[in-house]
């Protein structure tokens, strides 16, 4: 009864955790590209599947592997982060100065959604260690920590499959069809993306 609960608790965190700033930053600047609910929703899933990704490789290397790994090191995948969220604000408002009057390329509705993996990649390792360390203290079992991780990756998965669909929707042909609103909400996202980014690297290296 009790690791049932656990895994049940596993799986609402893993919702909520992908509701955190820093990821809803991330995907909203993805979600501008799209002018389809479906292709954003996917981004949503591949973000997801990026992150349970690097937490299920990083608690099986702790867990399983017993692997130590210093705690100042955390400090500076969370700035990888910063850096990450930096270069996506950057690169989209490239992308939106040069296709400022051209709908068809401001709008990627190409259906790799390879960014979108990668991201959930890196924010998987920046949220991975904290995870890991504080399930390795609650619950003995290593197959049972391993199966936690594994539903709170699940829930993180379906939480951001939401995120990114509602993110998306401002952008949607079916509710603009405005250019300038949306080169506007791009160049938001982007600014947003921007200056969260350089904070989060700001408050993680002056913490090493």
């Amino acid at each position: 009864m009790e690791v049932s609960f656990s895994l049940f608790f596993a799986a609402l965190v893993g919702f909520g955790h992908a509701f955190e700033a820093d990821h809803l930053i991330a995907v909203s600047n993805i979600a501008t590209k799209r002018q389809h609910l479906a292709l954003a929703v996917k981004d949503g899933i591949f973000w997801g599947l990026g992150h349970t990704s690097t937490i299920l490789l990083i608690g099986l290397l702790i867990i399983v592997g017993r692997l130590s790994v210093p705690e100042s090191m955390f400090s500076y995948l969370e700035a990888a982060v910063g850096v990450m969220l930096m270069v996506l604000g950057g690169y989209r408002l490239v992308q939106v100065w040069r296709f400022r009057e051209d709908t068809h390329h401001l709008a990627d509705e190409g259906t790799k959604h390879h960014l979108a993996y990668g991201v959930g990649l890196v924010h998987g390792l920046a949220g991975s260690g904290a995870m890991v360390l504080l399930v390795m203290s609650e619950i003995s079992s290593s197959a049972v920590s391993m199966l936690y991780l594994l539903i709170f990756g699940l829930g993180s998965i379906l939480g951001m499959l939401l995120a990114a669909g509602l993110l998306s929707l401002p952008v949607s042909k079916r509710v603009v069809g405005n250019l300038g609103l949306q080169l506007v909400l791009s160049v938001l996202s982007s600014l947003l993306c921007l200056g969260y980014g350089a904070w989060i690297l700001y408050e993680n290296l002056t913490q090493v």
